[in-house]
């Protein structure tokens, strides 16, 4: 029997409760279009600290108590908060080393499902390598646990995990999972363009009149920082 870490793919939150991988395992959170590449960014940019709210109503209730407020819904940023969920917000000086609440349509709820794990971690295509060079490093089975589109399978997390799985998968990892194969398989068939294969993605284009070029540009740069958030309590940091 294998001793090797694994890998296991959830494709969406509504399978999440199904996963095969118990025991001590990392759960990487995956909302390419647009929660956790806006999270790298954020801590790239040097925020101190996010909150991820899943409910509309805490949020606004933070918002009241004083805290900076990063929120949309549907992809519109809402009335009461400061700023949305485009990767561009959170780069503002006025940021850096201070605490700030996030919600999403879908991230932030993801993020909060992710509890059950030893470790819940922030996964994008920015930060993809720093990434998998800390998993390699941890040695831990590991669950990639896509936002998807309202529990709906989507392209941009789907072919996220396929890449990260196959850096693991190089670096002696294993799987008896068909759904991070399968991802595998859709991250070849992107990765000689990224940016034009994601470009026909529905979230893409439900979200082009919110989400500049600029910052989509930003979302399908690979490496472009070593940022790793990590949920600490009720708080995302980044890991020490």
């Amino acid at each position: 029997m294998s001793t090797d870490p694994t890998v296991e793919v959830c494709f969406s939150p509504k399978l999440y409760g199904h996963k095969l991988t118990d025991g001590k395992f990392i759960t990487v959170v995956v909302d390419i279009l647009r929660a956790t590449t806006s999270i790298c960014a954020a801590f790239d940019h040097g925020v101190k600290e996010i909150i991820p709210v899943s409910g509309l109503d805490e949020a606004k209730e933070m918002k009241q108590n004083g805290y900076f407020v990063a929120c949309e819904r549907n992809g519109e940023i809402m009335d009461f908060a400061d700023i949305g969920n485009s990767a561009s917000d959170f780069l503002r000086d006025d940021l850096k080393g201070k605490t700030l609440v996030f919600s999403t349509t879908n991230g932030t709820k993801t993020i909060n499902m992710a509890r059950d794990a030893r470790e819940a971690l922030i996964g994008s295509f920015v930060n993809i390598q720093a990434l998998a060079d800390y998993l390699i490093e941890k040695n831990e089975n590991v669950v990639i646990f896509c936002a998807a589109w309202k529990s709906l399978f989507n392209l941009e997390d789907s072919v996220f995990a396929g890449a990260l799985s196959e850096l693991l998968f190089d670096n002696g990892f294993s799987t008896d999972c068909d759904s991070a194969l399968g991802a595998v398989d859709l991250w070849h068939r992107a990765k000689p363009d990224l940016k034009k294969y994601l470009s026909k993605s529905s979230h893409r284009n439900r979200l082009k009149h919110l989400v500049s070029d600029e910052d989509f540009n930003y979302t399908v740069t690979l490496n472009s920082t070593k940022v790793i958030p990590v949920l600490k309590g009720d708080k995302l940091e980044l890991v020490s």
